[in-house]
């Protein structure tokens, strides 16, 4: 999963430099850069594309990418194109597809619309293309999050037999090992960091408090978890009851669905 991510979020990437090379390549043909943007852009050693034989291949692939990742703002990008429902042709119907048979409309001697608008509606069509970036990793992190819900969830049914089979310290061991995750994962969302090498249950309890994440009560709920733990997890404690396990499951169960 990681590694698709990082291809698509790579194709992405070159789908935007292609986009901006396309622009200045626009902004060239239709001249609408002041005199001091223009003399820098001839000058400068870069390959511009030329922009009626690669836009309509940008656009498919932009189309494409706009329709997976951020599907509500696909038909203001189609539009922009093309809008099939328009009226009347100007400044404000008027499309990228339109430019690309060099399309002008006059009234006489008067120029309605012609190729001009078109650098403000391929710029709008990039900034689109631009902000997919940040939803993706937005769709990504989301993913991520319930993965690891189902993980913890799958892993405390599991601690749920143990406890049902009578192998109670193992089942609070597990349930120990998820809060541990939990609160770790916490930490490092907060920036709550700590020196130590192997930190525990209550190291992460204490960070989470000393940075206002969790309340008082919240911070001794945990504590208490992480006693019921120790008991299940070192021979030289007291056992640990059927009660506390099972309350140690409920209670991991709950902070990992409503702590965040």
């Amino acid at each position: 999963m990681k590694s698709n991510y990082s291809k698509f979020k790579k194709e992405i990437s070159n789908l935007v430099l292609e986009g901006d090379l396309l622009r200045i390549r626009l902004a060239l043909d239709l001249d609408v850069f002041d005199e001091e943007s223009k003399k820098r852009w001839e000058h400068e050693k870069i390959d511009l594309p030329i922009f009626k034989s690669t836009y309509e291949r940008w656009y498919t692939l932009s189309m494409q990418v706009i329709k997976q990742v951020l599907p509500d703002r696909l038909d203001d990008f189609v539009k922009l194109y093309k809008d099939e429902k328009r009226k009347d042709i100007s400044d404000l119907t008027y499309g990228m597809s339109d430019y690309m048979i060099g399309l002008k409309i006059t009234r006489g001697l008067a120029t309605i619309v012609d190729v001009s608008v078109a650098y403000p509606k391929f710029v709008q069509q990039l900034n689109i293309l631009n902000s997919v970036e940040g939803r993706l990793e937005s769709t990504v992190y989301d993913m991520l999050e319930i993965v690891k819900a189902d993980l913890f969830d799958d892993e405390l049914e599991a601690a749920t037999e143990l406890a049902k089979k009578g192998f109670l310290r193992a089942s609070g061991v597990l349930a120990g090992v998820v809060l541990e995750r939990h609160l770790a994962d916490l930490c490092n969302k907060h920036n709550c960091k700590t020196r130590k090498k192997n930190p525990t249950i209550n190291d992460y309890n204490e960070l989470l408090k000393s940075a206002s994440v969790i309340d008082i009560p919240t911070w001794r709920q945990i504590q208490r978890f992480g006693d019921i733990r120790n008991y299940c997890g070192h021979n030289k404690e007291r056992d640990p009851t059927k009660a506390e396990v099972q309350e140690l499951i409920d209670g991991v169960s709950k902070l990992t669905k409503t702590l965040f």
